[in-house]
């Protein structure tokens, strides 16, 4: 295993739960949010990956009120998706289905990231 990237995933990891730590409560943004669940998709932008999917279940009371999702793709440096404002202004507009997609930020070697990731979001309200 290579020590140095070990390391930068230690520090990628700290720096995440740094953030998120910040970040408002989504039940303090959105009191009437009573579920929220994200379905979501990534696949490489010229198709070679299979795709990668997971259904990830947000718990509203205790969730930041960010939604970022890292880059599945191991080589991508400085990527990912940051859906934090779509999503809670869909959360904001009380839209109970809403689905987008985000184009990966970062870079694979010395071209651009090509991941895209797509996403449906189910929720309900009190």
């Amino acid at each position: 295993m290579n020590p140095r990237r070990n390391g930068e995933a230690a520090q990628r990891a700290a720096e995440r739960r740094q953030r998120e730590n910040d970040a408002a409560r989504l039940h303090a943004e959105v009191p009437r949010l009573e579920t929220l669940r994200l379905e979501i998709q990534e696949q490489r932008g010229d198709g070679v990956l299979a795709a990668a999917a997971h259904i990830r279940r947000i718990v509203v009371e205790h969730a930041p009120a960010l939604f970022v999702v890292q880059c599945s793709d191991r080589s991508c440096k400085d990527g990912g998706h940051d859906l934090t404002a779509a999503i809670m202004r869909e959360l904001a507009a009380g839209s109970t289905r809403f689905e987008g997609e985000h184009a990966c930020d970062g870079r694979s070697g010395s071209v651009p990231c090509t991941n895209i990731l797509r996403y449906v979001g189910v929720a309900t309200y009190k």
